[in-house]
């Protein structure tokens, strides 16, 4: 059974940082494309940041324009885990933040190309 469980969200002050993980189980995180998703009160949910399986030549990751320079995505193999570390966060960061894993070698923007997902942890970023 696949799990997603995403941890270390939290409230934090504009310009903190955060960094949020997802440990994975049923899975080897390593072997399949991995990324980051956030929906905020009232709006769909968007991409953040992905990340290709380790066998993937070409782009390895990939991020949405607003996050590009303040966010990192990583993976941790040997943990089976995957890292966002968030930096200058903004008040408009402030969402619930959800890991996702696809069957793909590479990453997709699209919330559909993905088959498992995580519960999702709060982050608050006050002004």
């Amino acid at each position: 059974q696949v799990r997603l469980v995403e941890s270390g969200g939290g409230l934090v002050q504009t310009g903190g940082s955060l960094r949020v993980s997802c440990a994975a189980s049923g899975l080897t995180a390593s072997s399949l494309a991995m990324g980051w998703f956030r929906q905020a009160p009232g709006k769909e949910r968007e991409f953040v940041a992905g990340v290709a399986s380790i066998s993937w030549t070409g782009r390895t990751t990939e991020y949405v324009n607003s996050v590009k320079g303040r966010f990192t995505i990583s993976r941790d193999n040997a943990k089976n885990t995957l890292y966002l570390q968030m930096n200058s966060l903004k008040p408009e960061d402030t969402a619930v933040y959800y890991c996702a894993a696809r069957r793909y070698q590479s990453t997709s923007t699209s919330a559909a190309a993905y088959s498992y997902w995580g519960q999702g942890t709060q982050v608050t970023v006050s002004s």
